[in-house]
């Protein structure tokens, strides 16, 4: 699914970019080689970041 129109970013970018270890949107925007633009995606891009890294807290216990 796109999370960002703007860059053609889908939510699998940002699983690849959280999992390099990006966590801010302006992180995971740069380790895809994008840029904000218009913001619409920062909360999505939040939501996923955060969202990973629950899965991978639940995955160490």
């Amino acid at each position: 699914m796109y999370v960002c129109l703007c860059n053609a970013l889908t939510d699998e970018d940002v699983c690849r970019a959280r999992a390099a270890g990006a966590c801010r949107p302006a992180e995971i925007l740069a380790a895809c080689n994008c840029r904000a633009q218009c913001g619409t995606c920062a909360r999505t891009l939040r939501d996923i970041a955060r969202a990973h890294a629950h899965e991978l807290a639940d995955a160490a216990d």
